[in-house]
């Protein structure tokens, strides 16, 4: 085979190799993208699914339940991602526990909305 040929066959397959790198790049860069989507996706929807505890901001205030979502509950620095039972023993430890009207937090567990101001534990039944 002579040099020019050679030459030529060699330009051909530079030419598919980079064309193979920028497919991979391309992939590598939409996974990338993907896995960051995802990991929003399972954060929002761990937020969804939690609930948390403002702790109370007047003296003589009650401490407000909101659900993990609530862009009020977050304003005030709740840090502890409740599950269901620890909403429980939530309202068994802050009897006048309230919930925020805003992100309505009965709705994702399952009871009536409390009427009222602070409902007790005897009033808001859990399923």
């Amino acid at each position: 085979m002579e040099i020019a040929e050679r030459l030529e066959k060699q330009k051909v397959l530079l030419a598919w190799l980079r064309y193979q790198v920028t497919q991979t790049e391309r992939t590598v860069r939409d996974l990338e993208r993907q896995e960051v989507e995802e990991k929003r996706r399972r954060e929002v929807a761990r937020l969804e699914m939690g609930w948390v505890v403002q702790a109370s901001r007047a003296i003589e205030g009650h401490p407000m339940l909101h659900r993990g979502n609530c862009s009020l509950g977050a304003r005030y620095g709740v840090s502890e991602l409740l599950d269901r039972d620890g909403v429980l023993a939530a309202a068994e430890e802050y009897p006048d526990l309230e919930m925020c009207d805003v992100c309505s937090p009965w709705g994702s567990l399952g009871i009536a909305k409390p009427t009222g101001g602070p409902a007790g534990p005897a009033e808001v039944e859990f399923p």
